[in-house]
């Protein structure tokens, strides 16, 4: 139990300059230690002996304090509803209030970082710098503008269409000039936009590699949303830095992911909402059936990627249908089931998605990081379900539940 009124965390987020949270084992993927936690000023300030006059005190009540989780993969403005194209309707100013509720529901499920993946205009950068400067509340985001895409192509209705390596260079420079901390862009077809073919390619070998090289001239990572074999194959020999979904990932292409150091964000919860739904629910036919000729696939490229040790980070792909922003905690459980341990699963939402988006001071509790962390009542090294309701979150130092 927390000596806050709970009524208090309900309404308002609390900042405090020296916050204890006492009656706890400090986990993260190094391993545990004894706590308590102190924090101050939004920072991890030492493990152990508390100091005698904190300002606040949370009591976890003999559970574990944990990293907050990354979530490498959201869409911020999606909603979750079943035909995601209808978003199109919605004026700027409603996908920025959708936003807002979105990112607010994340944080409280203890989610302390996203990565925005593709969202309209600057609608990503802007939402990263209204929670940074306390407009709104959210977890950290680390957006990549508009995706980059073909004309036409996956994701046209919210991308930067562009065609042949001069368009492809240009279209990057606006997302960089626009506040883009990653660029992304789609590789192949993908299963939410009609006529998109998930077993091609749409970004060609040289427009990847221009992609890349452009991001790369300013110091920023990129990402290639991959369903198909060939898709992959040509976004890890141009450099990308992750491959979104890869579902028909082969042995021949999780091989070159592995040597090439390319991590894979599997978004498992993007496939499970539209598979287990289906067309009764709304999602547009041609969508469910692209999704179910995926499964099979998916299941295999697990296989493949655990064969060959490929680097993965945690993703959801939140905002697609029936995949909410509050449930990231339900990606977890499923890479479990595809056959990581909760241990690695714990490091693909922590420490490897910080790696990715090349962040050094979060997804560990050791003093100095920012002061994103979870209270929980089980150990998620052990527990893949850990992060369902946790009983407080910090982030970056401010009570949000």
């Amino acid at each position: 139990m927390s000596r806050f009124d709970p009524l208090l965390f309900a309404v308002l987020a609390t900042s405090i300059a020296v916050l204890v949270i006492e009656n706890v084992t400090v986990v993260d993927a190094t391993g545990a230690r004894e706590g308590p936690l102190t924090i101050e000023n939004g920072r991890i300030e030492r493990i152990g002996k508390a100091p005698d006059d904190p300002d606040d005190v949370i009591d976890g009540g003999g559970g574990v304090v944990a990293p907050g989780l990354i979530d490498s993969h959201v869409h911020v403005s999606m909603d979750g509803r079943a035909d995601t194209a209808s978003l199109t309707a919605q004026s700027p100013s409603m996908l920025a209030y959708r936003a807002a509720a979105n990112l607010e529901r994340t944080v409280r499920a203890g989610v302390t970082t996203v990565r925005d993946l593709g969202s309209p205009g600057t609608l990503g950068p802007d939402t990263r710098d209204a929670i940074a400067e306390g407009i709104i509340q959210g977890p950290r985001v680390v957006p990549c503008g508009s995706p980059v895409v073909i004309t036409g192509g996956h994701g046209h209705w919210f991308g930067r269409e562009a065609d042949g390596p001069a368009e492809v260079r240009k279209a990057v420079r606006e997302q960089l000039k626009n506040g883009a901390e990653v660029i992304k862009t789609m590789a192949s077809g993908g299963v939410l936009t009609e006529g998109a073919d998930i077993g091609g390619h749409e970004m060609s070998p040289d427009e990847l590699e221009t992609l890349v090289a452009t991001a790369n001239a300013k110091d920023r990572p990129t990402a290639a949303h991959c369903h198909s074999t060939e898709s992959i194959a040509n976004a890890t020999t141009a450099g990308i830095d992750s491959v979104e979904h890869g579902t028909f990932m082969d042995d021949a292409t999780a091989a070159a992911m592995a040597d090439a150091g390319t991590y894979w964000v599997p978004t498992a919860s993007a496939l499970h909402g539209i598979v287990e739904h289906g067309t009764d629910a709304g999602i547009p036919d041609w969508a469910v059936a692209k999704a179910r000729e995926a499964t099979d696939a998916f299941e295999d490229a697990w296989t493949h990627a655990l064969d060959h040790d490929v680097p993965i980070a945690m993703g959801t792909d939140a905002g697609t249908p029936f995949n909410d922003h509050a449930d990231a905690a339900h990606e977890l459980e499923l890479m479990v089931e595809y056959g990581l341990s909760a241990e690695r699963a714990f490091a693909a939402a922590t420490v490897n998605a910080a790696d990715l988006l090349g962040l050094d001071d979060v997804g560990t509790l050791d003093p100095g990081s920012r002061a994103d962390c979870v209270v929980l009542d089980s150990d998620p090294r052990e527990d893949e379900s850990a992060y369902h309701d946790p009983q407080a979150v910090v982030a970056d130092g401010t009570v949000v539940r």
